[in-house]
């Protein structure tokens, strides 16, 4: 759907000049508008004849539901070996294809033999990382 009238604001936008030097061009006539309330509006047809061209409205931005989840999960009673081999294993999962980025990081604490894994990630691929991090870890 197009539009037919257009605020200031969006004016100043299309044509990429500050607002107040279109409203000057309002107030000065050189760009006819109706004033509604407080605000000016100008038609699709005056704003075409300012310009000199048809007006293209730019595209709508479509919204996409974004989720993330972060979790941590702490590990104790870890050896070196084990930790290693988690720390790799999820450093080379986190590389497949995804339509979301997956970050992972591990901290392994040698004095106390715990081990931190942080997940950042869409849904699927974080219950996938924990899956796996737990079939790890049961072996």
């Amino acid at each position: 759907m197009t539009k037919q009238l257009y605020s200031v604001e969006e004016v100043a936008e299309q044509l990429g000049l500050h607002v107040r030097t279109v409203r000057g061009y309002v107030r000065d006539g050189r760009l006819p508008a109706v004033r509604i309330g407080k605000q000016y509006r100008i038609s699709r047809e005056n704003l075409e004849a300012f310009v000199g061209s048809p007006v293209v409205d730019p595209p709508e931005v479509g919204r996409h539901r974004h989720v993330d989840v972060s979790s941590i999960v702490e590990i104790d009673v870890v050896s070196p070996e084990t930790a290693h081999r988690v720390s790799t294993l999820l450093t080379a999962m986190r590389t497949g294809p995804s339509d979301q980025p997956l970050r992972v990081q591990t901290v392994y604490d040698e004095g106390r033999a715990r081990m931190k894994v942080i997940v950042v990630g869409g849904l699927g691929d974080t219950r996938h990382v924990l899956e796996y991090l737990q079939a790890v870890l049961d072996s």
